[in-house]
């Protein structure tokens, strides 16, 4: 919503144009890279899944979707956090039975 100039509305306020500026450093802050992503990657090749990711991925197979959020959340500490691992373990099972 644009300044009408007017002191009192919805739209009140002095007019100004809005300044341009430049992107700042810190927002590239945790964009992973392609570098970080392939050595990821190669590390979840090697060593696998941690033994509660492995009980997590049972859980999902099993339909038992609510449960598996509760127990990572548990341990992981934050519902985003866990959701977004759910997410992740979503994607490995159904990439191995598509091999």
């Amino acid at each position: 919503m644009a300044a009408s100039g007017i002191a009192v509305g919805i739209n009140k306020g002095h007019i100004v144009t809005k300044r341009v500026l430049k992107a700042k450093p810190s927002n590239k802050i945790g964009a992973a890279s392609n570098r970080t992503t392939f050595v990821k990657s190669i590390i979840r090749e090697v060593a696998g899944f941690a033994p509660y990711e492995r009980r997590l991925m049972e859980l999902i197979k099993n339909s038992k979707d609510k449960r598996a959020r509760k127990l990572c959340k548990s341990k992981l500490g934050t519902f985003l956090r866990a959701k977004k691992k759910i997410e992740e373990l979503q994607v490995a099972i159904a990439s191995s039975r598509r091999q």
